[in-house]
């Protein structure tokens, strides 16, 4: 692994992991199945040699998404330790620090390694190991995990897969090369049973799900001959349905396999009467052409080239003119 994160870098993130015997894991807010099986395959990687590992969620981010419930989370903590300044602090799959909002967590003299695979990644830890290159968070684990020579037990070969399974859309999008074939492959031989994994993420969907998909369906639209293709789902759509906010996860990967589409959007409004008025914006591109990240970055958010996001109170009409003008600039 080299792109971004050097061999130096590898080695400095190994020898901290040697050496320090406390450890506190974190990851972004809203996780997805990359942050969540990087969280729980580093803690297990941990404790296989020895140290002393918890993880933080915040109690807010629960319950999680249906799909990821099946996770035990044994070490998991709601509130950072109390000897959090004495202990090293290993953030996964974050783009930023501000995707995590503990402020205990940017304390001055605060020790942060930093793994991501995010290519905007702002560098923000002690030690920074950013592989734009890996297919996601969770193949810099196992990467790691082999170097410190830890055999991954079930729940490890299990986490890791769900990550990798996940941020490569089932092997299908185009951070699919080689080496995440040959981590599947690994993790298969470890235990993993692939059509179980496929069944938890992917199998027995709540039917507020289906019925939240089939409005996001129907108000789609097309924009400039189908570079733009998106859909909208309001806080209507939610209550009258019954779904959890988490339900629209999946809905723009249906607009992106949408003939013609350069860019699939997604705009939904975000539930509480403190985000009223805000929407979160969902960005997918079908290949090299547009790199959504840039697009995101601008309004104040991030992520991939191919899947990025950002939350904003623009309203609908500027909101869709801004998109089709950044998407034009680019094509």
């Amino acid at each position: 692994m080299s792109e971004n994160g050097s061999a130096a870098d590898r080695d400095l993130v190994l020898a901290e992991i040697r050496d320090a015997e406390r450890f506190v894991l974190v990851t972004h807010e809203n996780p997805d199945g990359d942050a969540l099986g990087s969280l729980v395959a580093m803690h297990e990687v941990l404790r296989a040699l020895g140290k002393d590992s918890q993880m933080f969620m915040a109690a807010d981010e629960f319950p999680l998404p249906y799909e990821y419930r099946f996770f035990q989370f044994d070490g998991l903590v709601s509130v950072p330790p109390d000897d959090i300044e004495d202990r090293t602090i290993i953030f996964l799959d974050c783009g930023n620090i501000d995707r995590n909002p503990a402020d205990v967590l940017r304390a001055e003299g605060t020790r942060i390694v930093n793994l991501d695979h995010h290519h905007d990644n702002t560098r923000f830890g002690t030690v920074n190991y950013v592989v734009g290159e890996a297919s996601c968070t969770a193949e810099i684990v196992w990467d790691l995990m082999r170097a410190l020579e830890v055999t991954p037990n079930q729940e490890t070969a299990d986490a890791l897969y769900v990550g990798l399974v996940t941020d490569t859309g089932k092997f299908m999008y185009e951070n699919t090369g080689t080496r995440a074939h040959v981590m599947a492959a690994e993790l298969i031989e470890a235990g993993v049973d692939v059509h179980e994994i496929y069944r938890r993420l992917y199998e027995g969907i709540p039917y507020g799900k289906l019925e939240l998909l089939a409005r996001g369906l129907a108000h789609v639209e097309r924009h400039d001959g189908g570079s733009l293709t998106l859909t909208h789902l309001t806080a209507a759509d939610y209550a009258e349905t019954g779904a959890e906010e988490n339900f629209s996860e999946g809905v723009v990967d249906h607009l992106r396999s949408v003939e013609g589409t350069a860019v699939a959007a997604l705009v939904r409004d975000l539930l509480g009467e403190d985000k009223a008025g805000r929407r979160k914006v969902s960005l997918r591109a079908t290949d090299d052409r547009v790199d959504v990240s840039v697009i995101a970055r601008a309004h104040g958010g991030g992520g991939h080239r191919q899947a990025a996001g950002f939350s904003t109170e623009m309203p609908w009409n500027e909101l869709v003119s801004s998109l089709r003008e950044e998407i034009a600039a680019q094509l």
